[in-house]
């Protein structure tokens, strides 16, 4: 394969001084102040860089490939599609009034937005950029998931305590689901089973079994809680409760917290790595994200960002046109 001796060690020095530089997951964090996007190497705990976006963003989502991030501003009232590869923006897109949540079909294909003020979701495709059907839903949603065969999304609506169920076929809603107190965040597990809902104003976890869009459990978390992730097992459900800066740990097989965890001032969003190992907390009023190890639910590392960290989502790229060589 190598022609000679020289060759193979040129080539081999190359590896051991590049390798450990790659990494293949990445955190992107809205900053709504600034009106930026910090990108943070999960390897290294690191900003490596710093994107200008819209005014106000707020929610970010990422394509399963890894490949875009989608970015909500909530005072532009537009998204903003960031190229991953290369971190420039490629595309600004209208939408409704205050773009809150964002969520990504599991294709790829599809990008929904809950427009708080409007009581819409909008539906982007990604092929065009462009949005070709928008939804009515509840009063003011905020948070919205989609099921992992893309049949469902899940929108909290805050100020009438509902969660709205979208057909993604046929773009309409199928059901309103009664929950707690200004439901905010929303999570589905990855069997698709089950929708847990953060309501922000009751200090609970609504459960929804989605085979039958009914709350079969209400979980007491810690005050106002926003974000919530499930790790990719299923195994768990982190809850991020913005006035006490703490994370509740609801192990999913009891629901019941079984842990909490200290962060930084005011966690609004929450991601899990893809691995599972690790919990990403957007905490507002720090200005940091708190790494939380899940093996010992400890925060190890806390990272600043820019000013007032909302949404959080994390990049993997599994192929390798799309690592990072800084």
């Amino acid at each position: 394969m190598f022609k000679n001796g020289y060759q193979f060690a040129l080539i081999l020095t190359f590896i051991l001084k590049f390798a450990p530089i790659f990494s293949n997951n990445f955190a992107y964090v809205a900053n709504f102040i600034d009106n930026t996007v910090s990108v943070l190497e999960t390897d290294s705990s690191t900003v490596i860089t710093t994107i200008p976006v819209g005014k106000g963003p707020m929610g970010v989502a990422i394509t399963p490939n890894g490949a875009f991030a989608y970015i909500t501003n909530y005072i532009s009232n537009t998204v903003n599609v960031i190229a991953t590869g290369s971190n420039m923006i490629t595309g600004i897109i209208p939408v409704g009034v205050f773009p809150c949540g964002v969520t990504i079909s599991p294709n790829g294909a599809i990008v929904y937005v809950a427009n708080r003020i409007d009581g819409t979701v909008s539906v982007i495709e990604t092929g065009s950029n462009s949005v070709t059907a928008t939804i009515p839903v509840g009063i003011s949603p905020e948070g919205i998931a989609i099921t992992p065969d893309g049949a469902f999304a899940y929108v909290a609506n805050s100020h009438d305590g509902t969660v709205s169920v979208i057909e993604t076929g046929s773009n309409s809603v199928t059901t309103t689901i009664p929950v707690g107190y200004s439901p905010f965040g929303v999570a589905i597990s990855p069997d698709g089973a089950f929708a847990y809902v953060a309501n922000s104003h009751d200090g609970t976890v609504s459960v929804i079994e989605t085979g039958s869009n009914s709350v079969t459990t209400t979980i007491p978390v810690g005050y106002s809680p926003f974000g919530v992730a499930i790790s990719p097992d299923g195994a768990f459900a982190y809850v991020a409760n913005s006035h006490d800066a703490t994370v509740s740990v609801i192990a999913t097989d009891s629901n019941s917290v079984t842990t909490t965890i200290p962060v930084g001032y005011s966690p609004f969003g929450v991601a899990i790595s893809p691995d599972g190992a690790f919990a990403y907390v957007a905490n507002s009023h720090d200005a940091t994200v708190s790494v939380i190890e899940t093996g010992s639910n400890s925060v190890t590392t806390t990272i600043p960002v820019g000013k007032v960290p909302r949404g959080i989502a994390i990049a993997s790229f599994n192929d390798p046109e799309f690592c990072y060589l800084e």
